[in-house]
């Protein structure tokens, strides 16, 4: 069974899950250590891999939303307090925004540098935004400002599903973990 139930995540919602946060953590260390490096081929290179990766994980997280929206999202253990449960709703939105705002708000840093560029070197993107270095300046200072909230915000995901399994107890861990097993609902 591909869909979410009650009490577990699909393999499809395992799958994009993993997938996409393997590619963020590439998005940071390309993003880093290309920002780092001296102009070269190899910078151009490494950018044009991080841009593409950008489009790639925005296209990723909205085929993510659209497979949330039309599954159940299993439901908290039970003894999770309300206000546990607020946190959790409100942590899951903010990843959501920031894997869209992080890649637009780097589209935008793109668009308006008119620095040719072309999704993993074949597919053109549209001038969306007219060339302005002001503005290319400061969608690339707002870019790095939400990547380090968005690692800040990552972190505390991860924290929290950790205290989850080794703190708490529950399954909240386990039913995101791949290589669970195929043994479907779990409570």
């Amino acid at each position: 069974m591909l869909r979410n139930s009650s009490n577990s995540w699909g393999p499809v919602a395992v799958g994009l899950h993993w997938l996409l946060a393997i590619l963020i953590i590439g998005q940071f260390v390309l993003g880093a250590v290309a920002a780092d490096m001296p102009v070269s081929p190899v910078k151009f290179d490494l950018f044009v891999w991080h841009k593409s990766l950008g489009v790639t994980i925005l296209l990723l997280v909205i085929l993510r939303l659209i497979w949330r929206l039309t599954n159940p999202v299993p439901r908290l253990p039970t003894g999770v307090p309300a206000r546990e449960r607020r946190l959790a709703h409100t942590s899951h939105y903010l990843l959501y925004g920031f894997t869209i705002i992080v890649p637009l708000s780097g589209w935008i840093v793109s668009d308006t540098s008119r620095i040719p560029f072309r999704i993993y070197w074949s597919i053109p993107t549209p001038d969306l935004m007219p060339a302005s270095r002001e503005v290319s300046e400061l969608a690339a200072n707002v870019h790095g400002f939400l990547v380090v909230l968005m690692i800040v915000i990552i972190a505390v995901h991860v924290l929290a599903a950790l205290r989850h399994h080794f703190v708490t107890h529950n399954d909240v861990l386990l039913r995101m973990l791949p290589w669970r097993g195929s043994s479907g609902d779990r409570t």
